[in-house]
């Protein structure tokens, strides 16, 4: 069982990859948190020839939540819609699936990491993502969550999100705005370098 508000990213590939693998889809699914439904899904999944490239898992109240990328022959994805709703009913997961393709390359990027720590109170995504979007910039990755300050017991509010900052664009103008626009709101900020993306 995940720890209620803490995220887990896992890249785990359950099968070789082969040329073969062509077809690609995105299966997200959630039930009520119990020990063993990573398990039972994955197993599932295994068990209909598909292979989890990305995932991620997480628990939100007390439901269970994940999202995976998985592969296969076109056969095997296939046969994973087919049984959909005999997998929801034998999982006990409210299932959805969308077909998709490997994402296309666009224009040259940057990786940087975002990461803000402040005391909770409503907006703090909302006022963040319209101060990246706005610049034309796109937010690729997105955790947040809170917790209780040591002593105080203030809640208090962190987020870590993954940028791709378009190469014409100068890093020390945005990190300069972006951190004039979190002491303005009273957010303490970091904007670094992503050295891997794949984590």
């Amino acid at each position: 069982m995940i720890p209620p508000r803490h995220e887990a990213r896992i890249n785990t590939l359950l099968r070789p990859q082969d040329s073969r693998m062509s077809a690609l889809i995105v299966i997200s699914a959630i039930g009520s948190d119990r020990p063993g439904i990573v398990q039972a899904l994955s197993g599932a999944i295994l068990s209909r020839d598909g292979n989890i490239l990305d995932s991620r898992m997480t628990v939100l109240g007390g439901e269970f939540a994940v999202l995976m990328l998985v592969s296969g022959e076109d056969n095997a994805i296939a046969r994973i819609e087919q049984d959909r709703e005999s997998l929801e009913q034998s999982l006990n997961l409210q299932l959805s699936l969308k077909r998709t393709r490997q994402r296309e390359q666009g224009v040259r990027a940057l990786p940087y990491r975002v990461e803000v720590v402040a005391m909770d109170h409503p907006g703090i995504v909302h006022d963040i993502a319209n101060f990246f979007s706005g610049r034309g910039i796109n937010i690729d990755d997105l955790h947040t969550g809170t917790y209780q300050a040591p002593h105080t017991g203030t809640t208090m509010f962190n987020l870590h999100m993954t940028l791709s900052v378009p190469a014409e664009e100068s890093v020390s103008r945005l990190r300069d705005a972006f951190f004039e626009f979190c002491e303005a709101r009273n957010l303490d900020a970091s904007m670094t370098p992503h050295r891997n993306r794949s984590l």
